[in-house]
């Protein structure tokens, strides 16, 4: 199987950001940085998919000098390279409010984003009156996770995933990385086929699946590396470089 990818022309490369592209002090490394300008070089397309906030990660895609898409909020915002909004699609704002209350019943501690702001365990007054992309939960207690999750899953609405084995993610049903990434492609005029996914938690596994080549990072949680095509080395060791080199720029596996 993986000759057969190997010899597929790979015309985009979607990255997400945390436990991915950066290592653990939030830094892009030399390596990387060098693939990813091998890669743009040789004219293909880099888009950075993300669970941040798209005002969290501008500055990455600008020191890399990408000039793509970008997917932010798990797929719930689409940018074009012009830096203007192509999709927003935010929760029903009663589920918010549901969320919050879940939260404080077990004593979860959350985060919440609209389109201009985050919020972290405390809410403005006026919940009703703004846009909520997505609901985060971070609750270490497993046990108590899994009681969130079960009460989640009740409602057929929500899109339930995390970036890290310690967090629920929640976004509006149907948003997801793969989604969007789709709508990107399909502007392009790029196939699915012809994109390589490269991630590491829940919210890439839809992408990693749908992904011509999804790529697992080595600090994957298992569900995403038993999805994925390709293991590569951890976001410690330059793991997107190497996938980048592997399949895109075709050299030795490494």
């Amino acid at each position: 199987m993986e000759t057969a990818k190997k010899d597929r022309s790979f015309k985009l490369i979607a990255l997400d950001l945390d436990g991915t592209l950066l290592n653990r002090r939030h830094e892009i490394s030399d390596e990387n940085r060098k693939a990813i300008a091998e890669a743009v070089e040789k004219g293909v397309q880099i888009v950075i998919s993300t669970g941040r906030h798209v005002k969290s990660c501008n500055d990455y895609a600008g020191s890399l000098q990408l000039t793509s898409y970008f997917v932010a909020v798990n797929g719930s915002e689409i940018w074009d390279p012009s830096g203007n909004l192509l999709e927003r699609t935010p929760l029903q704002r009663d589920y918010i409010q549901t969320m919050w209350e879940l939260c404080d019943q077990h004593g979860a501690h959350f985060w919440a984003m609209t389109p201009e702001l985050e919020f972290r365990d405390g809410f403005p007054d006026e919940i009703a009156e703004r846009e909520w992309l997505k609901f985060g939960f971070h609750v270490d207690d497993q046990e108590v996770r899994e009681k969130i999750l079960t009460e989640l899953r009740k409602n057929k609405q929500l899109e339930i995933s995390n970036s890290s084995p310690s967090n629920i993610e929640v976004n509006a049903l149907g948003i997801n990385k793969a989604n969007a990434l789709k709508k990107v492609c399909d502007r392009l005029g790029i196939s699915m086929d012809q994109m390589l996914a490269v991630g590491d938690s829940l919210n890439d596994l839809a992408m990693i699946k749908a992904a011509g080549c999804g790529v697992a990072m080595g600090n994957a949680q298992e569900l995403v590396k038993e999805s994925a095509d390709w293991i590569t080395d951890t976001n410690e060791a330059d793991g997107v470089a190497k996938a980048i080199r592997h399949w895109v720029l075709n050299e030795e596996k490494v």
